[in-house]
């Protein structure tokens, strides 16, 4: 997981606890919020800080995942 990441995780704890899907979920939702318009500039801006969060811990299960499978790679081929 980068440090990014971590920060925004850590600010945020209910998106720290959250699953790649729910994450996603999120944030497709606030993009459709902020893309709507219509928002205070307050509230826009905190969508946009909530959606670089969800957008930050969907990054750390991709990065997550592209570890385990690298690492099932390796396995694979030093077993070969």
């Amino acid at each position: 997981m980068n440090e990014t990441a971590s920060t925004e995780d850590a600010s945020n704890p209910d998106i720290a606890g959250m699953s790649y899907e729910q994450a996603r979920e999120e944030l497709v939702a606030v993009v459709g919020k902020l893309e709507t318009g219509g928002a205070s500039l307050e509230d826009s801006l905190s969508l946009w800080e909530r959606g670089e969060a969800l957008a930050a811990r969907c990054e750390s299960w991709l990065e997550g995942a592209r570890t385990r499978l690298d690492a099932a790679r390796a396995r694979k081929d030093s077993n070969e």
